[in-house]
């Protein structure tokens, strides 16, 4: 499989693995490392994870993989995420879910997730959210220390527009690499607020969370679902494929925008349907059906 460059020196697999949902696999530790193992054998080495994943625990899952395994560390590359305190029985006094991205606490996460995971640096670690109480100058000087220190080798965000990157960007001493957004042809709100046109011009490679819209797609609740299913079956009989997730990650893959999707399945099979959707060339105006689909009007 083709790498993804993020930086000259950095790059991704051209799909990642997301394991938010990991404890919900029902998988032993030795099954978890069968499917690691057929994952990276199909290319797919990137993991994607954040320190509130299954209420704090899917980073000690993986950790435990990892233990079992060491040498698996060398054949991936860990993101994870910090920021979000949530409501948890592990956290008593905790009223309320809020954002923290003061120095201390990006810090103190960033080790926390480490001993999670079993390693000495994570790849990369992204911010989970934008928030409304939000100092760079600690960011910038959490990242910088992380960075120091060898703990975190590359920064990056999630779900920040354009302005909300480029602010921090002005902070830090090393450009960030990549922004963690929700696209999906049910989703559309980054073709619309300016976020896949500002990765084109900066040559910003994004990750795409929840490609297939979290099931709305695959088993649609609504109107709007039910219309870019019917949709994306035509364009699947066009194609002679079978598999209706690998249309849409054909849809992601195909765009421009060089777009990273995060596969959340614990199936193989699901895996490598979109490892299979790199190998299909769908037409612009296939893509267009799906788009205008979604929209649910023509273009203007």
């Amino acid at each position: 499989m083709n790498r993804i460059n993020l930086t000259a020196n950095y790059s991704l697999s051209r799909i990642a693995h997301g394991q938010m949902r990991m404890n919900d696999w029902g998988l032993s530790v030795q099954e978890l490392l069968k499917l690691f193992e057929e994952m990276i054998s199909v290319g797919v080495t990137t993991f994607d994870h954040a320190d509130i994943y299954g209420n704090y625990s899917c980073e000690g899952v993986l950790g435990d993989v990892i233990r079992h395994k060491k040498s698996l560390r060398n054949e991936i590359e860990i993101i994870t995420k910090c920021g979000i305190k949530l409501r948890s029985d592990k956290f008593p006094d905790r009223k309320i879910k809020y954002y923290d991205y003061s120095f201390d606490h990006i810090v103190n996460s960033v080790d926390n997730s480490l001993k999670n995971l079993g390693t000495d640096h994570v790849d990369l670690l992204l911010l989970h959210r934008p928030a409304p109480f939000f100092d760079p100058g600690e960011v910038a000087k959490a990242f910088s220390l992380l960075k120091r220190n060898g703990k975190v080798l590359h920064f990056g965000v999630s779900n920040f527009t354009p302005a909300q990157f480029e602010m921090l960007n002005s902070f830090t001493e090393e450009n960030l690499v990549t922004n963690q957004v929700e696209i999906s042809p049910y989703c559309l709100e980054n073709f619309e607020n300016g976020n896949l046109d500002f990765f084109m011009k900066e040559k910003i490679r994004p990750m795409a969370w929840s490609p297939l819209a979290g099931g709305k797609l695959l088993n649609p609740a609504d109107e709007k679902g039910f219309r870019i299913l019917r949709t994306l079956q035509e364009v699947a009989e066009e194609l002679n494929i079978t598999a209706i997730d690998t249309v849409i990650y054909s849809w992601l893959l195909n765009h421009p925008a060089s777009i990273i999707p995060v596969v959340g399945s614990g199936r193989i099979e699901r895996v490598k349907h979109a490892v299979e959707a790199l190998n299909v060339s769908m037409s612009l105006e296939q893509w267009y059906k799906i788009y205008v689909a979604s929209k649910g009007k023509d273009l203007p």
